[in-house]
Parts: structure tokens; C-alpha cells; sequence
């Protein structure tokens, strides 16, 4: 199998309803246990002022965008660097968007930029991050 590079400007999107259920998953297997995420005498206390969901769970949207549709199948994150301008609340529709910048030839790295945006248009992370898509060994 030969690495053929996205082109550049090429885009991708993958989009989830974030629930409560989400949530807990995400708290049992990372331990993040947040009160801004399960207390909502709290939240309601904060600038965020309800319930948020963990930013990890907003982007593990891209690792499965980078996984399964750009560049796809084999690909990992090299480097990640994420901003969050906006709370993802529990309940939200978030749509992750991934556009390539660049692409090389002599080898399976992609560099995207990435945003994504609440269903209400708020932007709720940008960044950019570095993919290497791994290649199948001769058979």
C-alpha cells in the first residue's frame, strides 16, 4: 500500500450529541470527576453556569474523524494543539471539522486544522494537529 497525501483543502466532518451518559463513561475511564460536570449547584455557580462536558470527550470527535475518514484508517496524532473558546453543554450537538493544510509526499504526515462548533454555530475548539497515518507492511 503507497501513501497518497489528502490534498490540501480537502475537509472532513464527524458530529455527536453529547449526553450524561457520555459523561460518566468518559469520568470512569479517565477519572475526571469534575463538579463543573456532575454538580449542577455548582456549575450553576460558575461562568460555564450549568452542567459542561469534559473537553476531552469534544476532541475525541477528531480522533475518530482522523481515524475513520481523514486521512482514515491507520492514522494517529503526532502533535495536538487545541484552544476552547466555549462550553460544550450535556445535550449539545457538536460538529468537528478538519481541513488539510498540508500533506507530504515522502511520508504519511498530514497537518489539519481543526474546529468545531456547537449546533447554535458557537465555536467550541480550534486547533491544529499533526497526523501520521501508518502504512501496511508488504504482504
Amino acid at each position: 500500500m503507497s501513501w497518497e497525501p489528502p490534498a490540501v483543502g480537502t475537509t472532513a466532518t464527524w458530529s455527536r450529541t453529547f449526553t450524561a451518559d457520555d459523561v460518566e463513561a468518559f469520568a470512569r475511564l479517565s477519572g475526571d470527576r469534575n463538579p463543573l460536570h456532575f454538580d449542577p449547584a455548582f456549575a450553576s455557580r460558575t461562568r460555564a453556569g450549568r452542567l459542561v462536558v469534559q473537553g476531552g470527550l469534544t476532541t475525541g470527535l477528531f480522533n475518530a474523524l482522523v481515524a475513520m475518514k481523514l486521512p482514515g484508517p491507520g492514522s494517529v496524532f503526532l502533535h495536538q494543539e487545541w484552544d476552547y473558546p466555549a462550553p460544550v453543554y450535556i445535550g449539545d450537538e457538536v460538529t468537528a471539522e478538519a481541513e488539510v493544510i498540508e500533506s507530504r509526499a515522502d511520508k504519511p504526515i498530514t497537518r489539519l486544522r481543526c474546529v468545531a462548533h456547537r449546533s447554535d454555530g458557537t465555536e467550541v475548539l480550534r486547533g491544529e494537529c499533526l497526523v501520521y497515518t501508518m502504512q501496511l507492511d508488504p504482504a
